[in-house]
C-alpha cells in the first residue's frame, strides 16, 4: 500500500462546498444536530467567509474515507501533491510521518489528465463557468449555466480551489471543494478532483503557489497502491434545476473574506449565519 497511517490530525479544519448536484443545501435538521458530537476531529461544523458550513456526518468518513497523517510510501518527492484518481486519495508529501492523505471524489476530467503540473492559482470561494467544450458536449447539462456561477454556496467549486498549470498553460484540472459529500471516495461524470470542504480548506492552508502536482496513471496506481485500486462506486449523473442557482429563492450571499469567526466551530443554538 502507498501510505502507512500513524495518527489522525486533530486539525481545527475550516470548510467548503458543492458539486452541481448539491448547490442548494438545506439547513441542518434535528437529526444532524443529534450527531453533532460524533464528528471526527477536523470534520465538524465551522464558520468560513461568512458561511456556517455543515459538519461531515460520520457515515461519510468511515475508514479509509478520512484525513490521516502518516508515512508516505509512494514515489514522489517531499513537497509534492500526489493524486491517485483510481484509489480516490490525494497525498501531500512531507518529511517523516507527517504526510497527509485525503479522500477525494473523481470526475471524468479527473481521469483525463495524468503526469505533472504546478499549482499556479489558489482561490477562496471561487466562481465557476463551464468551458465551451463542456457546453458543446453536454448542452442539456451545462448550457443553462453558461453565464457562470459566482463564488459562494451555489458554486460547484466549493470553498477553495487549486488550479493546475503545465508549461504556463491552464490545464483546467482543478482540486476543489464540494458539498456533495456522497461523491468523496467515489467516481462521477462531472468535475475533476473533489474534496470535503473541510479537507480542501486544510490543504489550501498548507500548500503554497508553485507546489508541484503529480497525477498517477492507471499503471502507476496499480503498481503503487494495488490494495485500494478501484475503490468506490460509479455514481449516476445528476442535473440541477437552474432555478436553484439563479431563481428568486437561490442563496446569493457573497463570501465575506477575513470574517473574524473564520475557522471557529459552529456552536449549536448559537448566533448562526444563514446557509
Amino acid at each position: 500500500m502507498s501510505f502507512q497511517p500513524i495518527s489522525r490530525r486533530s486539525f481545527l479544519a475550516m470548510s467548503g462546498f458543492a458539486a452541481l448536484s448539491a448547490c442548494a443545501p438545506a439547513a441542518p435538521g434535528p437529526d444532524q444536530a443529534a450527531v453533532s458530537m460524533n464528528y471526527l476531529p477536523g470534520y465538524g461544523p465551522i464558520y468560513d467567509s461568512g458561511f456556517s458550513l455543515p459538519g461531515i456526518p460520520p457515515r461519510y468518513t468511515q475508514s479509509p474515507n478520512r484525513r490521516i497523517t502518516g508515512q508516505y510510501l509512494g514515489e514522489q518527492p517531499v513537497g509534492t501533491i500526489d493524486v491517485d484518481p483510481y484509489s480516490k486519495f490525494l497525498y501531500f508529501v512531507r518529511e517523516g510521518a507527517n504526510s497527509v492523505r485525503y479522500p477525494v471524489g473523481v470526475g471524468r476530467a479527473g481521469l483525463a489528465f495524468a503526469g505533472n503540473g504546478t499549482i499556479q492559482l489558489k482561490r477562496k470561494w471561487p466562481g465557476w463557468t463551464p468551458t465551451a467544450n463542456m457546453v458543446r458536449r453536454e448542452p442539456e447539462v451545462y448550457g443553462p449555466f453558461r453565464q457562470g456561477i459566482p463564488g459562494g454556496l451555489r458554486s460547484p467549486l466549493g470553498a477553495r480551489a487549486l488550479y493546475l498549470y503545465r508549461g504556463g498553460r491552464d490545464t483546467y484540472f482543478r482540486i476543489h471543494g464540494t458539498n456533495d459529500m456522497e461523491s468523496i471516495g467515489n467516481s462521477g461524470s462531472a468535475g475533476c478532483i473533489r474534496m470535503f470542504n473541510q479537507d480542501i480548506i486544510d490543504l489550501f492552508e498548507i500548500v503554497p503557489v508553485g507546489t508541484p502536482v503529480h497525477v498517477r496513471t492507471e499503471d502507476e496506481a496499480l503498481r503503487v497502491d494495488p490494495e485500494n485500486f478501484g475503490r468506490g462506486v460509479d455514481l449516476p449523473s445528476r442535473t440541477v434545476d437552474p432555478e436553484l442557482i439563479y431563481g428568486p429563492n437561490a442563496n446569493t450571499q457573497a463570501p465575506v473574506f477575513d470574517d473574524p469567526r473564520d475557522g471557529a466551530p459552529v456552536v449549536p443554538g448559537g448566533d448562526d449565519v444563514p446557509l
